[in-house]
């Protein structure tokens, strides 16, 4: 069943459903903005996504007030506005991210698979954004699910290989190699972040029925 039979007459419910999809656009608009910086070396990019985070917290902020300005039923709210915050999540951690790559010498040896990680984010976002859309039709999200999973297992695979190559590489200076290692773990952190955010919408899917 779709979430068309909790729409109002106000079409409250309808911004929201807007608005929801509209932030997680954005957040595959930031997704492709870093993947492009890691290609290219490109730290204006990365100066990109905290403005974007910004512009997503507006969004996320109009959604929340809107729900809670009445709409949808009261047993619904809590699982949209979680969904939304998980959603936020992932974008703060990109952020985070972007933000430690401009401090960043990114060793030539773990560019390759840092770029190919940010390309499996950006996928895994579209994804999600996929998936969103098929809950709200009421559609079955199993196969959409294990698409993620794959694409997160992948993610997995490649950061034991970045550790691993991680180990082999002289550090000279103590904050570069802890920038580099909170750089790894929070870019192959980020599919969690995105997978929590889609097994929310499995709440969402029950909720509904």
């Amino acid at each position: 069943m779709s979430l068309g039979k909790f729409f109002s007459r106000d079409r409250k419910e309808k911004r929201v459903t807007e608005r929801m999809g509209a932030h997680i656009d954005l957040l595959c608009e930031a997704c492709a903005a870093f993947h492009q910086c890691l290609i290219h070396e490109d730290r204006r990019l990365a100066r990109q996504v905290p403005q974007m985070e910004r512009d997503a917290d507006v969004i996320r902020r109009e959604i929340v007030t809107t729900i809670y300005d009445g709409a949808f039923l009261p047993y619904l709210r809590p699982d949209l506005c979680r969904f939304v915050s998980l959603v936020d999540e992932v974008f703060d951690l990109l952020q985070e991210t972007a933000n430690i790559f401009l401090y960043l010498q990114l060793p030539e040896l773990l560019k390759g698979e840092c770029t190919r990680v940010a390309f499996l984010n950006l996928r895994m976002c579209e994804l999600l954004r996929i998936t969103y859309e098929e809950m709200l039709a009421g559609a079955e999200l199993r196969e959409k699910k294990l698409g993620l999973r794959i694409y997160e297992k992948k993610i997995d695979d490649i950061k034991f290989g970045l550790i691993r190559d991680m180990m082999t590489i002289q550090i000279d200076n103590f904050w570069q190699g802890r920038l580099l290692g909170e750089f790894i773990d929070n870019l192959t952190g980020i599919s969690d972040r995105i997978e929590d955010a889609s097994d929310h919408l499995d709440v969402l899917s029950v909720s509904m029925r």
